[in-house]
Protein backbone atom coordinates (compact mmCIF):
# COMPACT_ATOMS: atom_id res chain seq x y z
CA UNK A 1 0.00 0.00 0.00
CA UNK A 2 1.53 3.28 -0.69
CA UNK A 3 1.95 5.84 2.08
CA UNK A 4 -0.17 8.70 0.18
CA UNK A 5 -2.88 6.27 0.51
CA UNK A 6 -2.82 6.01 4.24
CA UNK A 7 -5.20 9.19 4.86
CA UNK A 8 -8.03 7.63 2.41
CA UNK A 9 -8.30 4.56 4.46
CA UNK A 10 -11.13 4.11 6.36
CA UNK A 11 -11.42 0.81 7.67
CA UNK A 12 -9.66 -1.91 9.35
CA UNK A 13 -10.38 -4.45 6.48
CA UNK A 14 -8.02 -2.43 4.30
CA UNK A 15 -5.17 -3.71 6.52
CA UNK A 16 -6.80 -7.17 7.43
CA UNK A 17 -7.63 -10.00 5.15
CA UNK A 18 -9.73 -13.42 5.73
CA UNK A 19 -6.12 -15.55 5.89
CA UNK A 20 -4.50 -13.16 8.67
CA UNK A 21 -7.31 -14.34 10.89
CA UNK A 22 -7.04 -17.09 13.40
CA UNK A 23 -10.75 -17.75 14.26
CA UNK A 24 -9.63 -20.42 17.45
CA UNK A 25 -5.63 -20.44 18.56
CA UNK A 26 -4.13 -23.63 19.59
CA UNK A 27 -1.91 -21.58 21.63
CA UNK A 28 -2.39 -21.46 25.61
CA UNK A 29 0.46 -19.27 26.12
CA UNK A 30 1.27 -15.47 25.09
CA UNK A 31 4.71 -16.07 23.40
CA UNK A 32 2.91 -19.04 22.07
CA UNK A 33 0.26 -17.25 20.53
CA UNK A 34 2.06 -14.77 19.52
CA UNK A 35 4.62 -17.25 17.37
CA UNK A 36 1.11 -18.60 16.00
CA UNK A 37 -0.32 -14.96 14.48
CA UNK A 38 3.61 -14.66 12.65
CA UNK A 39 3.22 -17.93 11.07
CA UNK A 40 0.19 -16.52 9.53
CA UNK A 41 1.53 -13.55 8.37
CA UNK A 42 4.87 -15.09 7.53
CA UNK A 43 3.01 -17.66 5.27
CA UNK A 44 1.18 -14.76 3.53
CA UNK A 45 4.67 -13.67 2.87
CA UNK A 46 3.54 -10.02 5.07
CA UNK A 47 6.62 -9.97 6.88
CA UNK A 48 10.48 -10.53 6.78
CA UNK A 49 13.04 -11.43 9.46
CA UNK A 50 10.63 -13.27 11.93
CA UNK A 51 13.24 -13.86 14.27
CA UNK A 52 14.03 -9.83 14.91
CA UNK A 53 10.27 -9.09 15.15
CA UNK A 54 9.23 -11.96 17.64
CA UNK A 55 12.24 -10.67 19.71
CA UNK A 56 10.90 -7.17 19.10
CA UNK A 57 7.39 -8.36 20.40
CA UNK A 58 8.38 -10.11 23.33
CA UNK A 59 10.71 -7.29 24.34
CA UNK A 60 7.86 -4.64 24.17
CA UNK A 61 5.61 -7.57 25.95
CA UNK A 62 7.90 -8.04 28.95
CA UNK A 63 8.01 -3.84 29.17
CA UNK A 64 4.61 -3.72 29.81
CA UNK A 65 1.84 -5.79 29.06
CA UNK A 66 -0.10 -5.28 25.90
CA UNK A 67 -3.57 -6.18 27.27
CA UNK A 68 -6.42 -3.61 27.04
CA UNK A 69 -8.69 -5.31 29.43
CA UNK A 70 -12.21 -7.19 28.86
CA UNK A 71 -10.16 -9.68 26.69
CA UNK A 72 -8.52 -7.66 24.37
CA UNK A 73 -4.11 -7.32 23.83
CA UNK A 74 -2.75 -5.61 20.80
CA UNK A 75 1.15 -6.66 20.73
CA UNK A 76 3.05 -4.87 18.64
CA UNK A 77 6.65 -3.47 17.22
CA UNK A 78 7.76 -1.30 14.78
CA UNK A 79 9.60 -2.82 12.72
CA UNK A 80 10.51 -3.12 9.07
CA UNK A 81 8.11 -5.82 7.85
CA UNK A 82 9.11 -4.83 3.92
CA UNK A 83 5.80 -3.35 3.65
CA UNK A 84 3.78 -0.58 5.28
CA UNK A 85 1.97 -2.96 8.00
CA UNK A 86 1.41 -6.31 9.12
CA UNK A 87 -1.47 -7.26 11.08
CA UNK A 88 -2.82 -10.68 12.20
CA UNK A 89 -5.93 -11.74 14.84
CA UNK A 90 -6.38 -14.73 16.89
CA UNK A 91 -9.13 -15.36 18.42
CA UNK A 92 -9.03 -17.87 21.73
CA UNK A 93 -12.39 -20.17 23.07
CA UNK A 94 -10.25 -21.02 26.05
CA UNK A 95 -8.49 -17.33 27.05
CA UNK A 96 -5.10 -16.35 27.62
CA UNK A 97 -2.60 -15.30 30.33
CA UNK A 98 -1.48 -11.77 29.23
CA UNK A 99 -0.90 -10.62 32.73
CA UNK A 100 -3.50 -7.52 32.02
CA UNK A 101 -4.54 -5.38 34.55
CA UNK A 102 -8.24 -6.45 35.20
CA UNK A 103 -6.72 -9.68 35.31
CA UNK A 104 -9.10 -11.01 32.68
CA UNK A 105 -8.02 -13.83 30.27
CA UNK A 106 -6.86 -12.45 26.53
CA UNK A 107 -10.01 -13.55 23.85
CA UNK A 108 -9.10 -11.71 21.41
CA UNK A 109 -5.41 -10.83 19.81
CA UNK A 110 -4.83 -8.15 17.12
CA UNK A 111 -0.89 -8.31 16.32
CA UNK A 112 0.35 -4.89 14.40
CA UNK A 113 3.73 -4.87 13.25
CA UNK A 114 4.52 -1.56 11.19
CA UNK A 115 7.08 0.45 9.30
CA UNK A 116 9.32 2.87 11.33
CA UNK A 117 9.13 5.36 8.74
CA UNK A 118 5.58 5.88 9.63
CA UNK A 119 5.19 7.01 13.29
CA UNK A 120 2.32 8.11 13.54
CA UNK A 121 0.03 4.86 11.76
CA UNK A 122 -0.19 2.74 14.74
CA UNK A 123 -1.89 5.96 16.57
CA UNK A 124 -4.43 6.33 13.87
CA UNK A 125 -5.09 2.57 13.96
CA UNK A 126 -5.22 2.43 17.74
CA UNK A 127 -7.47 5.29 17.72
CA UNK A 128 -10.10 3.32 16.15
CA UNK A 129 -9.24 -0.16 17.54
CA UNK A 130 -9.73 1.51 21.08
CA UNK A 131 -13.18 3.03 19.81
CA UNK A 132 -14.81 -0.43 18.49
CA UNK A 133 -13.04 -2.28 21.20
CA UNK A 134 -14.21 0.04 24.48
CA UNK A 135 -17.75 -1.35 23.43
CA UNK A 136 -19.08 -4.20 25.02
CA UNK A 137 -21.62 -4.79 22.36
CA UNK A 138 -18.69 -5.29 20.02
CA UNK A 139 -16.49 -7.25 22.07
CA UNK A 140 -19.49 -9.96 22.60
CA UNK A 141 -20.10 -9.80 19.30
CA UNK A 142 -16.14 -10.60 18.39
CA UNK A 143 -16.33 -13.76 21.34
CA UNK A 144 -18.94 -15.41 20.14
CA UNK A 145 -18.32 -15.41 16.44
CA UNK A 146 -19.14 -18.69 15.16
CA UNK A 147 -15.97 -19.04 12.55
CA UNK A 148 -13.60 -16.97 10.60
CA UNK A 149 -15.91 -15.28 8.00
CA UNK A 150 -18.56 -13.85 10.46
CA UNK A 151 -15.24 -12.62 13.00
CA UNK A 152 -13.66 -10.89 9.78
CA UNK A 153 -17.30 -9.50 9.15
CA UNK A 154 -17.28 -7.97 12.41
CA UNK A 155 -13.64 -6.63 12.54
CA UNK A 156 -14.38 -5.09 8.75
CA UNK A 157 -17.24 -2.69 11.03
CA UNK A 158 -13.90 -0.77 12.82
CA UNK A 159 -13.80 2.57 11.46
CA UNK A 160 -9.96 3.97 11.56
CA UNK A 161 -9.88 8.10 12.31
CA UNK A 162 -6.77 9.97 13.81
CA UNK A 163 -6.28 10.57 17.35
CA UNK A 164 -8.12 14.04 18.63
CA UNK A 165 -5.69 16.54 19.69
CA UNK A 166 -7.18 17.31 23.13
CA UNK A 167 -6.66 12.98 23.96
CA UNK A 168 -3.86 11.71 22.41
CA UNK A 169 -4.43 8.19 21.72
CA UNK A 170 -1.86 5.82 23.95
CA UNK A 171 -1.18 3.28 25.82
CA UNK A 172 -0.77 6.13 29.49
CA UNK A 173 1.04 2.98 31.10
CA UNK A 174 3.67 2.97 28.67
CA UNK A 175 4.27 6.73 28.97
CA UNK A 176 4.15 6.24 32.62
CA UNK A 177 7.22 3.40 32.49
CA UNK A 178 9.15 6.12 29.99
CA UNK A 179 8.97 8.41 32.74
CA UNK A 180 10.24 5.69 35.72
CA UNK A 181 12.55 4.93 32.77
CA UNK A 182 14.56 8.11 32.31
CA UNK A 183 14.21 9.06 36.72
CA UNK A 184 16.61 5.64 36.81
CA UNK A 185 18.52 6.69 34.34
CA UNK A 186 19.65 9.65 36.25
CA UNK A 187 20.76 8.00 39.07
CA UNK A 188 21.71 4.14 37.32
CA UNK A 189 25.35 3.12 37.18
CA UNK A 190 26.74 2.74 33.67
CA UNK A 191 26.33 -0.83 33.59
CA UNK A 192 22.76 -0.27 33.79
CA UNK A 193 22.52 2.61 31.44
CA UNK A 194 22.79 0.64 27.84
CA UNK A 195 19.57 -1.58 29.53
CA UNK A 196 17.71 1.41 30.05
CA UNK A 197 18.49 3.32 27.06
CA UNK A 198 17.24 0.60 25.07
CA UNK A 199 13.87 0.43 27.25
CA UNK A 200 13.31 3.72 26.68
CA UNK A 201 14.43 3.68 22.85
CA UNK A 202 11.54 0.65 22.39
CA UNK A 203 8.45 3.19 23.98
CA UNK A 204 9.93 6.15 22.10
CA UNK A 205 9.27 4.65 18.69
CA UNK A 206 5.86 3.78 18.99
CA UNK A 207 5.00 7.16 20.75
CA UNK A 208 4.15 10.54 18.81
CA UNK A 209 6.78 12.90 18.62
CA UNK A 210 4.56 15.74 19.24
CA UNK A 211 3.83 14.02 22.64
CA UNK A 212 7.32 13.23 23.08
CA UNK A 213 8.45 16.51 22.82
CA UNK A 214 5.84 17.97 25.64
CA UNK A 215 7.28 15.13 27.33
CA UNK A 216 11.19 15.94 27.60
CA UNK A 217 10.20 19.16 28.09
CA UNK A 218 8.38 18.73 30.97
CA UNK A 219 11.12 16.38 32.17
CA UNK A 220 13.62 18.53 31.69
CA UNK A 221 12.11 21.65 33.50
CA UNK A 222 10.48 19.56 36.67
CA UNK A 223 11.65 16.30 36.30
CA UNK A 224 8.57 14.35 35.53
CA UNK A 225 5.65 14.68 33.14
CA UNK A 226 3.24 12.51 34.03
CA UNK A 227 1.39 12.67 37.07
CA UNK A 228 -1.63 10.17 39.00
CA UNK A 229 -5.07 11.61 39.38
CA UNK A 230 -5.76 10.33 42.61
CA UNK A 231 -8.76 11.01 44.68
CA UNK A 232 -10.56 12.51 41.80
CA UNK A 233 -7.18 15.31 41.68
CA UNK A 234 -3.82 15.83 39.75
CA UNK A 235 -0.82 14.87 42.52
CA UNK A 236 1.13 17.60 40.53
CA UNK A 237 -0.87 20.38 41.07
CA UNK A 238 -3.54 19.32 43.81
CA UNK A 239 -6.42 20.74 41.75
CA UNK A 240 -9.27 19.05 40.89
CA UNK A 241 -10.10 17.32 37.70
CA UNK A 242 -13.33 17.25 36.13
CA UNK A 243 -15.57 14.24 37.58
CA UNK A 244 -15.98 13.46 33.63
CA UNK A 245 -12.23 13.42 33.11
CA UNK A 246 -11.66 11.73 36.33
CA UNK A 247 -13.94 8.63 35.37
CA UNK A 248 -12.75 8.36 31.68
CA UNK A 249 -9.16 8.05 32.92
CA UNK A 250 -9.71 5.21 35.68
CA UNK A 251 -11.29 2.96 33.15
CA UNK A 252 -9.34 3.80 29.81
CA UNK A 253 -5.88 4.02 28.75
CA UNK A 254 -5.18 6.91 27.24
CA UNK A 255 -3.21 9.73 27.84
CA UNK A 256 -5.00 12.98 29.31
CA UNK A 257 -3.65 16.74 30.42
CA UNK A 258 -3.96 18.74 33.53
CA UNK A 259 -5.75 21.75 32.23
CA UNK A 260 -4.07 23.30 35.21
CA UNK A 261 -0.53 22.55 35.34
CA UNK A 262 -0.33 20.72 31.28
CA UNK A 263 0.98 17.41 32.93
CA UNK A 264 -0.05 14.29 31.54
CA UNK A 265 -2.52 12.57 33.11
CA UNK A 266 -3.02 8.65 34.17
CA UNK A 267 -4.95 6.73 36.70
CA UNK A 268 -3.13 6.54 40.17
CA UNK A 269 -1.62 2.77 40.84
CA UNK A 270 -3.69 0.61 43.08
CA UNK A 271 -2.39 0.31 46.38
CA UNK A 272 -1.65 -3.51 47.76
CA UNK A 273 -3.59 -4.57 50.52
Amino acid sequence: MEKKDLLDIGHFSDFLKPAQIIHDLKSRDKVEAIEELLDILAKQKLIRNRKLILTRLIDRENLVSTALGEGIAVPHARVNTGGTIAIAVGRSSAGIDFEAVDKKPVRLIILIVWNPQLPGLFNHLFAGLASFLHRPEYRERIFAAKDKAELYEILSEIELRLPQEDRIVSRASLLGKLQEIEIKRKKAPKAQQKVLQAQATLIREELDEALLLRFDKFMARYGFAVAEVEDGACKSCNISVSTEMSSAIEGTNDIYVCENCGKYLVAAKKKKK
